[in-house]
């Protein structure tokens, strides 16, 4: 269907003061109308309302209808631009655009550029590297999928609905191959850019409020204690294979996640009550935690005493290395279970339950904001096999 964009200009009568009306302006386009003001005033006398501009040649009519051909342009600059990138243009976007309102959320893609332009900022800080990785990748699966269901290469927020993201989700899972829990995953950033724009009032509605993800948890893996027993007994010459398998036995008797571990420094070890605690907070969500340090994990901050260059605990290289070393070693123990670092905190889970930690304490260590992702170790078998 044709598009109908018309600009059109009039005087406020109402307005009038010694004679002087001021201007304004109203954009339509198919039905829908925005007004607003040009900033521009005239003598009631000199203004031709058919005409909709200044009558004569004076010098006042011909600066007023120099401002107002210009303010014109503009407009048709603006409708022609969104027209260009949208499905479907308003007479409010086009004033919104012409007046500076709300221009870098208009889209899907932009609003993604502006979120991880940001992000990046902070990576280091208070954001890790991973999850901003994570927030390209999905700007990038988001990117593909407009291209090839909506032949486009951005979309209008306010065109947005729920079928949009479950049209996403069914793109990752059946033509990029994601599972599930993965598809889950990458849905969430989506979700937050497109509430974050609802939350600052850049779209009038959040579409995806009401979709949910059923995100199909499967069992989690664990080690026995048997199995961390090897772990533990295994001798190795190499020193950076040492230092992966005791950062990961730490994760298993503290429950700390890598990164939290690699921040950890002197700083954080506190004497209370005769024992050693680690007080510290989460880098992913800034929630503080304290955990009693045991005998093992104490052996292991001593072990690696005389490595430190700084205050820091462990000098620590990528998880993606650590990763690789720790699968090695569990080979070499005989351990057929997909092993990864995040495994050490699924076990410390299931060990802390099986020796009497509340769930509630277990809950909090690990940082989960609800109860239930907790119990889904209750229900595991016991560690020792």
């Amino acid at each position: 269907m044709r598009s109908t964009f018309k600009t059109v200009f009039y005087v406020n009568g109402s307005k009038e003061k010694n004679g002087i009306v001021p201007i304004m302006g109203r954009v339509t386009i198919n039905g829908t109308i925005a007004q607003f003001s040009c900033k521009q005033s005239i003598s009631k006398e000199l203004w031709d309302a058919k005409g909709n501009r200044a009558k004569g040649k004076s010098r006042e009519a011909v600066a007023v209808n120099y401002a107002l051909d210009n303010i014109k342009a503009q407009i048709t600059k603006h409708y022609q631009r969104l027209s260009d990138r949208e499905a479907f243009v308003t007479a409010e976007m086009v004033r919104n655009a012409y007046q500076g309102v709300g221009t870098e959320y208009e889209t899907l893609l932009r609003a993604f550029d502006k979120e991880n332009e940001a992000f990046a900022k902070r990576v280091g800080k208070d954001r890790s590297k991973r999850t901003y990785l994570k927030y390209v990748i999905v700007r990038r699966y988001v990117a593909e999928f407009i291209k090839k269901k909506y032949k486009r290469t951005d979309i209008a927020m306010n065109e947005l609905t729920e079928d949009f993201i479950r049209d996403y989700c069914l793109y990752l899972r059946n033509e990029v191959g994601l599972e599930q829990s993965s598809v889950c995953v990458y849905s969430i950033p989506l979700k937050h850019i497109v509430t974050a724009a609802h939350y600052n009032g850049k779209i009038a509605r959040n579409p995806f409020a009401m979709y949910h993800l059923d995100p199909d948890h499967k069992e989690r893996g664990f080690l026995t204690e048997d199995e961390i027993q090897a772990l533990s007994a295994i001798k190795l010459d190499n020193p950076n294979f040492a230092l992966a398998r005791d950062l990961f036995l730490f994760g298993c008797w503290t429950g700390i996640s890598f990164t939290d571990i690699k921040n950890l420094t002197t700083d954080n070890i506190i004497e209370m009550n005769g024992a050693s605690w680690i007080v510290s907070k989460r880098q992913k969500t800034g929630v503080p935690f304290q955990i009693k340090l045991m005998d093992i994990p104490m052996q292991i901050i001593k072990r690696h005493e005389a490595f430190r260059t700084d205050k820091r605990l462990f000098n620590i290289g990528s998880l993606d290395m650590v990763n690789k070393r720790i699968k090695k070693i569990a080979k070499r123990c005989g351990i057929e279970k997909t092993v990864s670092f995040h495994l050490s905190r699924h076990s410390f889970a299931v060990l802390a339950l099986n020796y009497g930690m509340p769930i509630e304490s277990v809950s909090k260590i690990l940082g989960h904001t609800n109860i239930t992702t907790t119990q889904i170790y209750a229900s595991a078998p016991r560690l020792v096999a």
